[in-house]
């Protein structure tokens, strides 16, 4: 089960690979099956109904993501803990208030992300 301080943890690790800049430490956060939806996936590429299926194709759009943002700095601001998902407030690139629910499996990847912003 999802603890408080097992989703602060992730949530921490995620925003910092993110911080890095490291794609490959990106991307192992997610499951091979991974489900992915938010509305930068069509204006930055992907699918244009916004969702991505795939660790593959999701890798392709972090890729597409980074060269068009070249220096993403997130700040993490809160975490909420379910029993098998948690939630992940942050500042994003150009400063947007984002929010990303990530449904997590058993091993701890990222099975399924509802990405939402505050345009």
């Amino acid at each position: 089960m999802l603890t408080a301080e097992k989703a602060s943890g992730f949530a921490e690790e995620w925003i910092e690979a993110w911080n890095n800049h490291d794609l490959s430490r990106i991307v192992a956060h997610y499951s091979d099956d991974i489900i992915f939806s938010s509305p930068f996936v069509v204006s930055v590429g992907g699918a244009a109904t916004g969702d991505l299926c795939g660790r593959e194709a999701l890798e392709i759009y972090f890729e597409a993501a980074l060269s068009k943002f070249p220096a993403p700095r997130f700040e993490l601001r809160t975490v909420f803990c379910g029993t098998d998902a948690l939630t992940v407030v942050y500042t994003s690139v150009n400063d947007l208030l984002a929010a990303e629910t990530m449904v997590l499996s058993n091993d701890f990847h990222i099975k399924r992300v509802w990405a939402q912003y505050d345009k």
